[in-house]
């Protein structure tokens, strides 16, 4: 991604296009999220059980940052580089096929049944209010960009899986659109760490749900260490069903 966006030309104005699509579509979809994750903690009570041990979230915050840098550091190293990158966006597909191809093997091997998925209602309802949710964002900020609202509709299908959905849309929209997905899910799950404690305890389906496709591996500690075990299975659910749909959905609406 950093290498394909070193290939651009007029490279700044490029910039402030990404920050522009990332900072719209993380408002809209964000605040859609948040309306509607409430009401089904309204509905749907959950119990959480607090624990006083700390979580280490400048560790977690490090783990996300520390992939801007690599991003950066192919930016940087694109423009130092005197060649050629003619080469970059068919080895970008090479690894996005190979990538997919472990995603698959790791779903796989997440232990998730059908009947697992099937029975956990909470699961399946946040799963499906972010779903519907993120679009009505996405068609949002859609309109206000004046872009296509099949971009739109892909670009908030990511559900907080950064490295995947930039992938995506770099391969397939080109490195704009990969950069303002990857920048859009990264900050989607930057905030989410932030907000988990603060919200698990009173909105726990809310604090779970924002987590989107994460709750399934990289929120799940900070889920079961501040909302308890009975959190897990909620959040282990929702997680394994958007991560299911994330390519699914986007190439579905890029080829639209």
């Amino acid at each position: 991604m950093g290498l394909s966006l070193a290939g651009l030309d007029d490279l700044f104005n490029n910039l402030n296009q990404i920050l522009l699509l990332a900072v719209t579509f993380f408002l809209c979809i964000g605040v859609a999220n948040l309306l509607a994750l409430p009401l089904l903690d309204k509905v749907m009570r959950t119990e959480t059980k607090q624990h006083k041990r700390e979580v280490p979230l400048s560790h977690m915050i490090m783990e996300s940052v520390k992939l801007v840098f690599v991003v950066a550091g192919g930016l940087i190293l694109g423009l130092m580089l005197p060649i050629g990158l003619d080469w970059v966006d068919p080895a970008s597909e090479a690894i996005l096929l190979v990538l997919l191809f472990l995603i698959g093997i790791q779903l796989r091997n997440s232990g998730m049944s059908l009947k697992q998925i099937i029975i956990n209602k909470k699961g399946m309802s946040i799963a499906l209010v972010i779903i519907l949710t993120s679009w009505m964002g996405g068609l949002l900020a859609a309109w206000l960009l004046d872009l296509p609202y099949n971009y739109g509709l892909a670009m908030a299908s990511g559900f907080g899986w950064y490295s995947l959905a930039g992938i995506l849309m770099g391969d397939t929209l080109g490195p704009i659109y990969g950069g303002a997905s990857f920048l859009l899910e990264l900050a989607r799950e930057l905030v989410a760490i932030i907000l988990i404690p603060l919200l698990i305890a009173r909105y726990p389906l809310t604090a779970i749900g924002y987590g989107g496709a994460t709750a399934m591996d990289f929120t799940l500690p900070i889920i079961q260490t501040t909302g308890g075990v009975k959190c897990v299975p909620i959040a282990i659910v929702s997680g394994f069903i958007l991560s299911l749909l994330v390519p699914i959905l986007m190439l579905f609406f890029v080829a639209l």
